[in-house]
């Protein structure tokens, strides 16, 4: 009886200490926080847009640009970017525990993912508040280069929050694009994005 009552002793005590484990914590620098909360503080909205630079000129962009902060959590922010009927895209930016990472969650109508999805960057330094740099990660470039669009190797993805405005921006050599979007006018929300649900 007494082994009975010292195992069960024991088990118990190995239970509480299991219990009281704790996960490692998601580091974080402060000019990554404040941009992650800047876009936060956004979220349940929707902005229209405009193409401000585009060179050289490409096709694609030519409707209605929509931007939503559709989902948020205390790590990752969902943003679809709508053109038109196109309801495709999705950036989303996530905590690692090493900076911010921007991936373009790219859908077919059906809710499949695209061949070009998923690619992206990470930041390599501390940034701003208002503004973050994510240059083409290994994935991405990997997949660029396999799609046959090598170029894409040095992209840089930009994002500018301030309180009127905010920017998506892609630049590399001979090539940049920027859209802004109106954060002093909200808009009616916009479909759920392919693939996504409720």
């Amino acid at each position: 009886m007494q082994k009975l009552i010292s195992g069960c002793a024991l088990l118990l005590s190995i239970s509480v200490q299991a219990n009281s484990i704790k996960e490692a914590p998601l580091v974080s620098i402060a000019s990554h926080d404040s941009f992650f909360n800047n876009l936060a503080a956004l979220c349940g909205k929707a902005f229209a847009g405009n193409v401000s630079v585009d060179t050289p000129s490409s096709d694609g962009f030519n409707d209605r640009l929509i931007m939503h902060v559709r989902k948020c959590t205390g790590n990752q922010l969902q943003i679809p970017f709508h053109v038109g009927d196109d309801h495709s895209r999705t950036w989303i930016i996530t905590k690692t525990g090493s900076g911010l990472s921007l991936k373009h969650d790219h859908r077919q109508k059906n809710g499949e993912y695209d061949q070009s999805t998923m690619y992206g960057g990470h930041t390599v330094d501390a940034g701003w508040a208002n503004v973050q740099s994510f240059p083409a990660d290994q994935y991405s470039k990997e997949l660029f280069a396999r799609l046959g669009n090598p170029q894409s190797n040095s992209n840089i993805w930009q994002m500018y929050i301030y309180p009127q405005t905010f920017s998506y921006r892609m630049i590399r050599e001979g090539r940049e694009f920027r859209v802004d979007f109106d954060l002093t006018k909200p808009v009616t929300l916009p479909p759920v994005p392919w693939g996504y649900q409720d």
